[in-house]
């Protein structure tokens, strides 16, 4: 009978406990022992979130396609779980073997969001693993951090060995293939692992780093404390989509994921440029996956999953050069089996609605708009790429196509925003509701027009050409909530328009942990020593905590988000290199904050952004 590492007088008392007995549907079961590496692949969250994670699936294929290594999963036990662990000292474990994490030779945690940090100690201290890297033995796995926060690991530094920087598909074959040598040379020792694992391409060993400030709090120099480490770490990144890895046996959960679906990825990167995304620069050059190869992935992941759905993964699919002949086959294939086809990331224009009138149930959908700003000075400032035009007439198919709801998403405090930006969003709202009544005719309509604004708070993110741009306090976030509010309800008064808002102090945090240097690290453990964790949750937020933690560590979060850095600053972050040059950062800033007019797409003109340099995607199209 296979182990479980929880009793059932334990599995009984928890919520959703088939969220730890793993030996779900396609997983990977290896014994221990004829192994040389056991690697412990993280997601800081609950099991449901986790496995929703492409990243993960992708790696976990790649890595257990070694016959030497054994990748298993771990997810961040909830709350209740975690207060019996810590009473009974149970230790945590991974999924398919149910084994300690501390008895692996890695523990992997991808950190996909700034607000699962306080999460990282949460799973470092049920596994009995010091929270501190300096404090680590040799008993102790190699910490090791993946994924977009590592665009500025700084915050976080302090819990890690290693970072790896870009597309793991690129080095871990090499960081495997090192660490297995040395344990066989007899040699092996932690700290030379680090010092030679730190001189393969993208990755980024705090320890042998060093960081200066001055009196202000200013970074004056960051550099290696040895001359063989390399002063920049590059971006990996994989330029063969087509023969990357991918799963086409996905893992199955047995308790409903987020994303319940075949998830298919078709491309990535992004041609649009907008100076908000990290995304859609730190992915760049878009490179696409071939027609032939996606066919044969979606075939076969529907005949090896039984799933019911299949989405497709992009930063902006309707950008995919092959998408109307992928969609005929989709469509054609997916009716024989039954399968829903979910299209996100799609531009509403004729050619989208059309294959969405063809692939979704009209009464049950909705179409989703991201203009991210009301006005288009505003629009422009962010190079949004659109029109009002362009945004109405979008609108105006898709409501003669049958849809009637419609999701409206915008960014709030964006830099040089005026209250006549902030009202411009519930004027194109109504705009859009009025379009609605005027186009269809009232004995055709699917009910009433349902128009729902969702506002974010603008966070600058490293490697955006928005990263100088200050913050405002959480107050002035509400305030022009407020304004955007009154507005809806005094002037407008459209029952057909509602409206919604992200919370502003998780905003104020997430900028801070985005944005901070290595001095962050004493108020996240401070903070997760008053109780902090699962701080992406709105249920177990507590920013008074979080207040009392950057007080006693002597830390003004202000310094980190209100502030307008200047273009000369030695930025946290500065010391990778994401293959786009900082001279391209900086063009764009000025055409944010001083034109104000839009850069054109990759496709329409190459603006020189650096990325030729990977020889590849659609740097080299045509």
């Amino acid at each position: 009978m296979r182990k479980l590492a929880l009793k059932d007088n334990v599995l009984m008392q928890i919520d959703k406990s088939a969220r730890y007995i793993g030996n779900e549907i396609n997983s990977i079961m290896k014994k221990a022992e004829d192994v040389d590496i056991r690697y412990a692949f993280c997601f800081p969250d609950v099991y449901e979130i986790g496995m929703s994670h492409l990243g993960i699936q992708i790696l976990y294929e790649m890595f257990n396609r070694r016959d030497d290594v054994w990748c298993e999963r771990v997810y961040s036990p909830w709350p209740d779980l975690t207060a019996i662990m810590k009473e009974k000292k149970i230790p945590l474990f991974t999924l398919e073997s149910q084994d300690p994490v501390k008895d692996f030779d890695f523990l992997g945690i991808t950190l996909q969001y700034e607000m699962c940090y306080t999460n990282i100690l949460q799973i470092l201290e049920l596994s009995d693993i010091p929270f501190m890297a300096k404090d680590r033995t040799e008993v102790h796995p190699i910490v090791m951090g993946g994924g977009p926060c590592t665009y500025n690991p700084e915050p976080i530094a302090d819990f890690f060995d290693i970072f790896y920087i870009g597309e793991g598909e690129m080095q871990f074959d090499a960081i495997f293939d090192l660490y297995k040598e040395m344990k066989h040379s007899g040699h092996y020792s932690r700290r030379e692992f680090l010092h030679e694992v730190a001189k393969i391409p993208g990755i980024y060993v705090p320890s042998l780093y060093e960081v200066t400030y001055d009196e202000k709090g200013f970074i004056t120099k960051f550099a290696p404390i040895e001359e063989d480490i390399p002063t920049t770490i590059k971006r990996q990144v994989d330029m063969d989509m087509d023969h990357a890895p991918y799963p086409k046996k996905p893992l199955i959960p047995y308790v409903r994921a987020t994303q319940d679906r075949v998830v298919l990825e078709i491309m990535r990167g992004c041609i649009r440029g907008c100076r908000f995304c990290q995304a859609g620069m730190v992915y760049r050059p878009n490179r696409e996956k071939k027609l032939s190869t996606l066919k044969e992935y979606a075939t076969e992941m529907l005949d090896n999953t039984g799933y019911e759905e299949i989405s497709l993964s992009s930063l902006s699919s309707s950008d995919y050069s092959h998408l109307p002949e992928f969609i005929d086959y989709l469509i054609e294939e997916c009716e024989k089996r039954h399968v829903n086809i979910s299209l996100p990331s799609l531009r509403i224009d004729s050619f989208s609605l059309d294959v969405m009138s063809k692939v979704q149930d009209i009464k049950k959908s909705s179409l989703t708009f991201a203009p991210e700003a009301g006005s288009q000075r505003m629009r422009n400032v962010i190079n949004k790429g659109l029109t009002k035009d362009v945004i109405l007439n979008g609108a105006k198919q898709a409501f003669i196509g049958g849809w009637n709801k419609v999701k409206l998403y915008f960014m709030l405090g964006l830099p040089t925003e005026t209250e006549e930006d902030i009202k411009a969003i519930p004027d194109l709202a109504e705009e859009m509701a009025e379009l609605y009544y005027d186009t269809v005719p009232k004995e055709v309509r699917h009910g009433r027009c349902n128009i729902n604004i969702s506002t974010s708070f603008f966070v600058p993110k490293p490697f955006t050409p928005l990263q100088w741009a200050s913050m405002l306090p959480a107050e002035e976030y509400l305030k022009r909530a407020g304004i955007l509010k009154d507005h809806m309800r005094e002037e407008l008064n459209h029952k057909s328009i509602s409206y919604q808002y992200h919370e502003a102090y998780t905003t104020v945090l997430e900028g801070v942990l985005a944005r901070g240097d290595r001095k962050i690290s004493k108020a996240i453990l401070k903070a997760y020593e008053k109780g902090c964790y699962f701080d992406a949750w709105t249920e177990f937020f507590d920013p008074a905590k979080w207040d009392e933690a950057f007080a006693e560590c002597g830390i003004d979060p202000d310094f980190y988000t209100i502030r307008e850095r200047d273009l000369d600053e030695i930025l946290p972050w500065d010391f990778i290199d994401v293959g786009i040059t900082r001279s391209f950062f900086e063009r764009e800033w000025d055409r944010a904050i001083h034109q104000q007019v839009i850069t054109p797409n990759c496709r329409q003109q190459c603006s020189g952004c650096g990325c030729r340099s990977f020889e590849g995607g659609v740097c080299y199209e045509g």
